[in-house]
């Protein structure tokens, strides 16, 4: 059976979380979420202990459930939708601090138990070690590798699994005080590690970069502090309801068991980039280097992220991965996407309201996420909310990544965005509340090209990086910077007022860094109107890149005015501009591969295979060539599948009536157009 497990988390008597880290809300938040196993958390404090002997009661192989008269208080609570099966499993984390190596090394670990017999015999072992009874994440003077060692040596089912590995202050890996391999930190013991926790800031292919994790199962969990946050990443199982069949999907990685995880973003992670959090300094690796680590306002070192971490150890390029990958998928609250939809704080009775009534409606929290069809969420929630739910899927949203203990911020939509779905159904059918936005300094100027829907459907937005303004120092001598740094033959290509030119350079070589610094210096040494400038790009990871280090050279008021695009986006923006001369609403649909094969399909159903992929490829071909299905020159299409004038006719028709573009359409018409 499918489940949905979260297996590291605290409880109430950790230090710095909610009072609600009870067993009653923690089963119920793992039903909201959808969550099937949970872990208790904190096994290692002695009044944890009690509350668990008293309210769990024993379930499968391994596992407890929450006693009966309670489960029935939790469930009196709870919508028919998404009242479901919850089981706990005995785990908690432990920080270990010791040193080894002549350096001081803070690593967190999980450690697991099967039954409560073994975490009395736990207690006992590590009481004689250090306090455990004041935190209950205690903080123990033991080498990773012993506690290990004490695991074993109380039940051959008790296991540990390394927590939030890259973290920089307190894990396996860490930047600050971490080992730089597994067999590093457990010696002789390495064998019996077999999983590892990736945390918040990383997600799987960064892991798959460094072949040293290659035989290990990677795993997600919440290390959630407050019920809220359960399942904000999981993991995934495809076996029966018990301890020992999830620990050996867990050894062996076997496909067929081991699911993959649910991910934060993890640019959302709070390590993700380096930075300097009271400074307000973020930076990617390369700018950490470029630096010598240092701060370049305070003068003291950053704290070096999970990523720049990675890349230090990391012996594969970007985008390499092992033999042996399981499936993961990248997810964002519903709460941060309510947020998004009506322009407010995560925290608001709004969102709250409006997330107790879709999971009322609709079920639990991650089969909204992962699962529900798009039209039930937009049916309940509103079409906004669907397009937010679809960008998420599809990865199309703009993150400031997280650095020294800050959260990464989420973007999905711009306030134009929201203001054209004004106009439509709101939540749950009523008509939306306009919030009057207060008043700020990152307002676009009224010359600034209007915002459109070019990425509502299929084309995504330009990823404009959101950043403090006081995080992009800006020079008194704005040319002087903007040079210093540059080689001779950047500097001419920044400098050059010629009316055409061309860099012809190889990967790595500063490109990108090039002509963003040009940019910058004709707005701050030039005087150029940032309204007046156009960057096109081929990529949307391109665009992304150029917007960022934008944002970091003349600040993010400055980069939302200037107008960095794909080919296809920037088509998108022109054409939902002129949308009335091509017969459209500027809210046309753009249709994706599936939409024109259903379309095609429609119109032509006793096409064979081979013909209708034909038909749909000389369609796209022809619209790549500028031809109309009126223009001479279809003619001379080799092979043409039978009646291709015809077909192309009412297939624009009915792209017409639809009020839709298909993909092609975003160069072919822009190009006509102009």
């Amino acid at each position: 059976m499918r489940l949905i497990a979260d297996l590291h988390l605290h409880s109430h008597y950790s230090r710095a979380t909610s009072k609600d880290l009870d067993l009653e809300h923690l089963s119920l938040w793992a039903q909201r979420k959808g969550v099937q196993v949970v872990a208790t958390g904190d096994i290692s404090h002695p009044g944890w202990l009690s509350e668990l002997k008293a309210k769990l009661e024993p379930a499968e192989e391994g596992l407890f459930r929450l006693r009966d008269d309670l489960s029935r208080a939790v469930q009196a609570q709870l919508p028919g939708a998404c009242q479901g099966t919850v089981r706990f499993m005995l785990a908690g984390e432990i920080s270990n601090i010791y040193k080894k190596g002549e350096r001081v090394r803070k690593v967190h670990n999980v450690v697991f138990a099967p039954s409560l017999a073994v975490v009395e015999k736990l207690q006992a072992r590590l009481e004689r070690i250090g306090n455990i009874r004041s935190d209950g994440r205690p903080i123990l003077g033991l080498d990773s590798r012993d506690l290990l060692d004490i695991l074993l040596s109380l039940d051959p089912q008790a296991y540990l699994i390394p927590a939030h590995i890259w973290t920089p202050w307190f894990s396996m890996l860490g930047s600050m005080s971490g080992f730089d391999s597994v067999e590093e930190c457990f010696g002789d013991l390495t064998a019996h590690i077999f999983a590892l926790e990736t945390g918040l800031s990383s997600d799987p292919p960064m892991n798959w970069r460094v072949s040293n994790l290659d035989r290990y199962t990677l795993v997600s969990n919440s290390d959630a502090h407050s019920p809220p946050k359960l399942a904000r990443e999981a993991t995934v199982f495809d076996t029966e309801l018990s301890y020992p069949a999830l620990f050996d999907a867990l050894k062996t990685g076997d496909a067929a068991r081991f699911g993959g995880t649910l991910e934060f973003f993890p640019e959302e992670g709070k390590y993700h980039y380096d930075g300097h959090r009271k400074c307000e300094v973020r930076w990617e690796p390369e700018t950490t280097r470029a630096h010598q680590g240092v701060c370049q306002v305070c003068g003291k070192p950053v704290t070096v992220g999970v990523m720049h971490r990675v890349e230090e150890l990391a012996d594969r390029p970007e985008g390499g991965r092992p033999a042996r990958v399981h499936p993961y998928h990248s997810l964002i609250p519903l709460p941060e996407i309510l947020a998004e939809v009506y322009g407010v704080g995560a925290g608001s009775r709004q969102v709250e309201q409006a997330y107790e009534t879709l999971l009322a409606k609709l079920g639990p929290e991650l089969g909204i996420l992962r699962d529900l069809p798009l039209e039930d969420i937009a049916r309940v929630g509103g079409g906004l909310l669907a397009e937010g739910v679809r960008r998420v899927r599809t990865g199309q949203l703009t993150i400031a990544a997280g650095y020294d203990g800050e959260y990464g911020t989420v973007h999905l939509f711009s306030d134009d965005e929201r203001a054209t779905f004004s106009s439509q159904l709101g939540l749950f059918g009523e008509k939306p509340a306009r919030n009057k936005p207060a008043p700020s300094k990152e307002r676009a100027s009224p010359s600034q090209p209007p915002a459109t829907q070019a990425d509502l459907f299929n084309v995504p937005p330009t990823p404009i990086p959101v950043v403090r303004e006081e995080q992009v120092p800006l020079s008194s001598s704005p040319a002087g910077a903007l040079l210093a740094g540059l080689n001779e033959q950047q500097r001419e290509a920044v400098l050059c007022d010629d009316p055409a030119l061309i860099i012809v350079a190889g990967p790595g070589t500063g490109k990108t860094r090039t002509l963003t610094h040009r940019i910058a210096y004709l707005v701050q040494a030039r005087g150029v109107a940032p309204e007046n400038i156009l960057a096109i790009t081929f990529t949307n990871k391109a665009a992304g890149e150029m917007a960022e280090r934008l944002v970091r050279l003349v600040g993010p008021n400055t980069t939302r005015q200037i107008m960095v695009k794909t080919f296809h986006a920037f088509g998108a923006w022109l054409l939902r501009q002129e949308a009335a001369r091509l017969g459209l609403t500027p809210q046309f649909a753009i249709y994706t591969d599936d939409d024109r094969r259903r379309l095609l399909q429609r119109l032509v159903p006793d096409l064979s295979e081979k013909q209708f992929n034909l038909t749909l490829d000389t369609i796209s071909a022809a619209k790549n060539r500028l031809l109309d299905p009126d223009a001479p020159a279809l003619a001379d299409v080799p092979d043409p599948p039978p009646e291709l004038r015809a077909v192309y006719r009412r297939y624009e028709a009915a792209l017409h009536e639809a009020q839709a573009l298909d993909f092609d359409d975003l160069i072919y018409k822009a190009v006509r157009l102009l």
